[in-house]
């Protein structure tokens, strides 16, 4: 799951996503250590489309994001139904990436800080 991809129109690495079952870990990863809802994921290709993804019990919130992040058009999907959309058909051909989430720093009250 942590395969790095360098792409050359972007200097920061992005994470190549393996299997459609490391969404749920991913949004979820993100999530906890960031304190935002969902988790933004790009399609590879020469219009890099943009999701964002929230995870909930019952499926997905998937977000198409437009320039600056906007949102274009939400979709609520099922679990079954997640893996007839676009992301996962992107997954298939290993083409969907997302970026590492950046860790908490220990001056912020992370646990082993010290006073």
């Amino acid at each position: 799951m942590n395969h790095i991809a360098h792409t050359p129109s972007r200097p920061a690495a992005l994470l190549t996503v393996q299997a459609l079952g490391d969404i749920e870990y991913l949004v979820k990863e993100s999530e906890v250590l960031t304190g935002r809802a969902g988790r933004s994921f790009v399609i590879a290709g020469a219009d890099r489309l943009s999701y964002r993804v929230h995870w909930h019990p019952l499926g997905f919130k998937v977000e198409r994001l437009g320039e600056g992040g906007c949102v274009l058009n939400t979709r609520h999907l099922l679990p079954w139904e997640f893996s007839q959309h676009s992301l996962a058909q992107a997954l298939a051909c290993g083409q969907l990436f997302t970026a590492p989430v950046p860790r908490v720093s220990r001056a912020f009250g992370a646990p082993g800080a010290g006073a």
